[in-house]
């Protein structure tokens, strides 16, 4: 049935900033975590794979920080459970804030949002989670994990040490592995690496470099099968962030107050889980 009465902008403004300043955030998640606790209840599953993003949402707001993109805005956090999509946690956050800043308080975060007798026992993300305190914290709680490693020096120097006929054909370019440990891991883990030819300009006038990309783990299986479990994420957690801010608004930011934007999207998170729970419900997806 179609409302004959809207709030004015004004109104709904106003509604915004006095919830992010009276405890609107802590309600909205606790009707986050009861329609979870419905939505998984049906489901015969008892442990999931979270992918956990941030994303930039623009913003011209006064306020609004400059993000490591480029532009003023906003960096929130988004913990999608892999197998359903539903999101299980976030966090808005400054512009100005790092992708790799609160990765295990978020993770913490997002397994308390978890309905009883349901628990995270996979993550997946980006380089921004690869931490000592985060691959620690997964091995000490049995959370199987594929994490983007950084290129830095000491990852580059152990690719260095894999021999050539370790190196296997992989989708246009050639897959190894070896094991490695950060300063600070308690335990030594799995790292995968893709080598692809990499072609520094068009007509070449530089040589043909070698181009990696690694991912840290501790999950059982062929490399193979690690790479591609986590090239799940990008279904599972940057292709649904696009439905959240696309399909439900979250692209723009309505207030010049952090807190009200907070609730605002959290809003946002509700309504995508609703719908979200409608096409598992309907839907033979």
């Amino acid at each position: 049935m179609p409302l004959k009465r809207m709030p004015s902008s004004d109104a709904a403004g106003d509604w915004l900033r006095r919830s992010g300043n009276n405890g609107g955030l802590e309600g909205l998640e606790k009707v986050n975590r009861q329609v979870l606790g419905r939505g998984l209840k049906r489901e015969k599953v008892k442990g999931y794979p979270l992918d956990i993003d941030a994303t930039g949402i623009e913003s011209e707001k006064e306020a609004a920080q400059m993000t490591y993109k480029g532009f003023k805005g906003y960096m929130p956090m988004v913990g999608h459970l892999g197998k359903n999509g539903l999101v299980v946690g976030d966090k808005f956050r400054e512009g100005n804030d790092s992708p790799g800043s609160s990765n295990l308080g978020f993770l913490k975060y997002c397994e308390r949002q978890m309905p009883k007798g349901k628990k995270i026992k996979g993550l997946r993300s980006d380089s921004a989670a690869y931490q000592a305190e985060v691959i620690n914290y997964c091995h000490s709680n049995e959370i199987k994990f594929a994490i983007g490693a950084d290129l830095d020096r000491a990852v580059v120097k152990e690719i260095s040490t894999i021999k050539e006929e370790d190196w296997e054909p992989y989708q246009y370019g050639y897959l190894a592995e070896t094991v490695y440990y950060m300063n600070k891991t308690d335990e030594a883990f799995r790292l995968v690496v893709i080598r692809r030819p990499y072609q520094g300009k068009l007509f070449g006038e530089e040589e043909v470099t070698e181009n990696y990309t690694a991912i840290a783990s501790n999950r059982e299986g062929s490399a193979e099968e690690v790479v591609k479990w986590y090239n799940q994420r990008g279904e599972c957690s940057e292709n649904r962030i696009k439905e959240l801010k696309i399909g439900f608004g979250m692209e723009r930011m309505p207030c010049g107050q952090f807190e009200a934007n907070a609730v605002f999207f959290r809003i946002g998170i509700l309504a995508y889980n609703v719908g979200r729970l409608f096409i598992l419900s309907t839907l033979d997806v």
